[in-house]
């Protein structure tokens, strides 16, 4: 929680003057009891009507600025909540976007939602609940007990003894509840996941027909959730309970002294009434603290989650060295590059080396698990290489800041990824100040300018949520030419043309090849005809490089790479 601090620095006014109103509202509430004995004892006695009046005037205006300062408090106590939380949720998602992907890994997507949203609501709960009444009540309480001491110090130790059972018994449920609110939190996570997953592959899952087999997974994980939601629950419902039967206790013990006293003649009536009075603020205010404690319980783990998920820090150090590649095409050279990801038990990729000039493409084939993505996932540095070193232009990547590498590469990810938003909107994201022309330019090397100029409004034509109102290879060629947009020195294909036809992914190849200043390509890909004429082919086997060459040259010389094209040609070597 200590590094959650510094974002309440911009509130600090806020954090000072809301708990500050609420101190005066109760000051004023603690002088009520005494106006009421004043009018047991003096007004209706001697039937003094003025006096009474009086009185009652005062207790209203008290009453009324209390109100105002309550109000005033709740703002001050709001603004300041709500702005740490905003704060927070900012500086969470800033240091999310510095983690490399093998910390996002090992997190997990569904554990750094959970924290973003319902964990960073909670903390903001218990933060605006704290400044209205953490320092209330228990000014409330000692005042009670203060002022009761200065009525009748035998029966204020009523007061004590009873204050002093109910901090016991606080304090007991809070240390108890607070390890099973962090325990609802990570089931919490993993019903997000659940319902992140089902969700997102409820085309597949509808295909298969599995739909009770994964409502009964969600509902195991949910029932998890809800049974360790409830018995933190019943824990913390037993603080309502207890204060009043304590509370209720020391009132009788109280009212039964206080008899005693009145007839002795050590305690007039009135001071019963305002000790009786004080017991019963006693017990309001136990209640708001005993709700405060539940939710500030609740705060404390969440905050303690989000804290643990800003001390995570990236392994991978960011480069001093800006990337200036001006020529347009750049040079990949891999060196002995080995790469495992994090807790994986062997190697994905083991001492893979060999050189790209620059402006030549490069193809990358293998049966599935060969290590193809992860071998392009380290040329942009998604991932650092545990191995070996990349380079770029003769320089190892790690030397490279890594805005100004990933500037210069365009990667086109196997699933395609549209955003909502207009198609123009998306293209954006390739280069923000590209212009209507070179979208257009881009769209046609990518083989989409005519369906999307057949739709209505052209590039102002709105994309749903994840393109789902394209088909798969117009989803493609609309991710290929966002990428192209860019006009990257590296362009990466990380087999994004499997949706496309062989007569459209031949002209997508050959209009990349005949850009201006072409970039050097790096084409991911389970056919042969999409890289057979690349300038290099990369042949994987479970993250071994078992043939690098030529097409002509690796049906000679590597089997793994003519099996693969006589699955896909009938064993005809002169089928393209």
């Amino acid at each position: 929680m200590k590094n959650l601090w510094k974002y309440f620095s911009s509130y600090k006014k806020e954090c000072v003057l809301g708990p500050l109103f609420k101190l005066l509202e109760a000051s004023f509430e603690l002088f009520i009891p005494l106006l009421v004995k004043q009018i047991i004892d003096v007004g209706i006695p001697n039937g003094d009507t003025s006096f009474i009046i009086q009185r009652v005037l005062i207790m209203a205006a008290l009453t009324f600025i209390g109100m105002v300062c309550s109000l005033t408090a709740q703002f001050f106590s709001a603004k300041a909540a709500t702005g740490f939380s905003a704060r927070v949720k900012s500086a969470v998602f800033s240091h999310i976007q510095t983690l490399s992907h093998t910390e996002l890994d090992k997190t997990g997507i569904s554990t750094l939602i959970t924290r973003l949203t319902s964990d960073i609501n909670t903390l903001q709960g218990g933060v605006n609940m704290s400044l209205r009444l953490f320092l209330r009540s228990p000014f409330i309480v000692l005042g009670a007990v203060f002022m009761a001491f200065t009525i009748d110090v035998k029966s204020a130790l009523i007061f004590v003894v009873t204050v002093l059972a109910l901090s016991i018994v606080v304090y007991g449920i809070m240390l108890i509840t607070v390890p099973m609110h962090k325990k609802v939190q990570g089931d919490l996570d993993k019903v997000t996941g659940a319902a992140r997953a089902n969700i997102s592959g409820v085309r597949v899952i509808r295909a298969f027909g599995l739909e009770d087999k994964e409502q009964e997974h969600f509902s195991r994980s949910n029932d998890t959730l809800v049974r360790m939601q409830i018995l933190a629950g019943k824990i913390s419902a037993l603080l309502n309970p207890v204060t009043f039967v304590l509370i209720n206790l020391g009132l009788c013990v109280l009212i039964h002294q206080g008899a005693i006293a009145v007839d002795t003649g050590r305690l007039s009536r009135g001071d019963v009434v305002a000790l009786v009075n004080y017991m019963s603020q006693i017990l309001v205010e136990l209640i708001k603290l005993a709700n405060l404690i539940v939710q500030l319980s609740r705060a404390l783990a969440c905050g303690s989650r989000i804290s643990s998920v800003m001390d995570i820090t990236s392994s991978m150090k960011d480069g001093d060295k800006e990337y200036k590649n001006t020529a347009g095409s750049a040079a990949i050279e891999f060196k002995g590059v080995s790469f495992r990801y994090a807790d994986a038990s062997e190697d994905s990729v083991k001492d893979i080396s060999f050189t790209l000039p620059a402006g030549a493409t490069l193809g990358v084939i293998g049966g599935t698990g060969s290590g193809k993505s992860s071998v392009i996932n380290l040329i942009p540095r998604f991932y650092d290489t545990t191995q070996g070193s990349v380079l770029i232009d003769g320089t190892d990547i790690k030397e490279y800041s890594l805005n100004s590498l990933r500037s210069r590469i365009a990667v086109v990810p196997q699933k395609s990824v549209l955003f909502s938003g207009s198609i123009r909107e998306n293209m954006l994201w390739g280069r923000k100040d590209a212009t209507d022309a070179d979208i257009e330019e881009a769209l046609k090397q990518a083989q989409g300018y005519d369906f999307v100029m057949e739709k209505e409004g052209g590039l102002d034509y709105m994309v749903n949520k994840g393109g789902n109102n394209f088909s798969g290879g117009q989803k493609q060629r609309l991710a290929i030419a966002r990428a192209l947009v860019r006009k990257p020195a590296i362009l990466i294909l990380d087999d994004s043309t499997s949706a496309l036809d062989y007569a459209t992914d031949a002209a997508l190849r050959k209009a990349i090849k005949e850009m201006k200043d072409a970039p050097t390509t790096v084409i991911v890909s389970q056919r042969s005809a999409s890289i057979m004429h690349a300038d290099m082919i990369l042949v994987l086997d479970d993250g071994h490089a078992v043939g690098l060459g030529r097409h002509e040259e690796l049906l000679k010389d590597c089997e793994v790479y003519r099996e693969i094209y006589n699955s896909q040609f009938g064993g005809d070597d002169n089928a393209l």
